[in-house]
């Protein structure tokens, strides 16, 4: 089978990259990260104007009438641009919750033990009642913690699908830096990308994304729970190994507060704990295998 993105996917994918590099560059990531648990109800107005939350509602309900497939590439470009924000919980929560799908309303949901940007959020699905802060290893990722959850539901495959292409565009981000490092970068009088080590910490960072980007594109378009574990689980290992790999490549710079590499590591971190990832894909699939 022969698997392309339309021109329509493509230029859905180049307009959401732009929105974004637009109105979430690097300066306005800053910013962010300076004010940490804060978050910017214009940009969420702008993403619920440009559709992002009301992607995959039908037109005849105000929505965008795509699909999951193109959910997917609109998240993958948010976890390039490192984009903050309960993008999964509200997108989901459109045509249910008031003024999710235009951008008015911030929906969270409780994850397990977990609750993001709690605090910002105008909706919170599930019983958050009992959740205390907690300090998070991303500044741009407020959490709580829900003591002694129990009964917790197994998560909705598409926010586990949803976070895969979040972690994909993160994949895909810190192998851009990577490579644009090891091209920039000299020593010896030539740039450090001539030096084997780094040949093949860059290889092996663009090997795992696109095995990655494989899987999720696979799933996103069978939407088979089996499909969306192993998407999640190739997902989250491509962002971890690769932000790190990236910071092997950018030495005792990448290691620095100025450099972007610890932001997509600290990201890619938070968002493996989602629901979905880890052990709960791992039994999924071991499940599948041995019926």
């Amino acid at each position: 089978m022969r698997f392309q993105l339309t021109d329509d996917q493509r230029a859905l994918k180049a307009g959401v990259r732009e929105l974004l590099e637009r109105r979430f560059g690097r300066e306005a990531v800053r910013r962010a990260v300076d004010t940490p648990g804060r978050l910017d109800r214009e940009l969420w107005r702008a993403l619920g104007d440009a559709g992002f939350f009301a992607l995959r509602l039908p037109e005849r309900a105000g929505g965008v009438g795509l699909g999951l497939a193109e959910a997917v590439l609109v998240f993958e470009e948010a976890g390039r641009a490192l984009l903050p924000g309960p993008l999964v919980a509200t997108h989901l929560a459109a045509g249910t919750v008031p003024g999710a799908a235009g951008g008015e309303t911030v929906v969270t949901a409780v994850d397990g033990e977990l609750v993001e940007w709690l605090d910002e959020a105008d909706t919170v699905l599930g019983d958050a009642q009992a959740a205390l802060p907690l300090r998070s290893l991303d500044p741009l990722t407020p959490l709580h913690r829900v003591p002694d959850a129990r009964g917790v539901a197994a998560a909705d495959p598409v926010a586990v699908l949803l976070t895969a292409a979040e972690q994909l565009g993160t994949a895909v981000r810190v192998g851009e830096l990577a490579v644009q490092h090891a091209r920039t970068r000299e020593q010896f009088g030539q740039p450090i990308g001539a030096f084997q080590a780094v040949k093949h910490l860059c290889a092996d960072l663009l090997a795992r994304t696109e095995i990655a980007r494989v899987a999720v594109y696979a799933a996103a378009v069978t939407a088979d729970p089996a499909d969306i574990a192993a998407a999640r689980l190739l997902a989250d290992e491509a962002a971890v190994r690769g932000a790190r790999d990236c910071l092997q490549v950018h030495g005792g710079m990448g290691f620095t507060w100025e450099a972007d590499v610890h932001l997509h590591l600290k990201r890619a971190w938070v968002r493996a704990r989602r629901g979905g990832g880890g052990t709960e894909s791992e039994e999924l699939l071991a499940a599948r295998l041995a019926a």
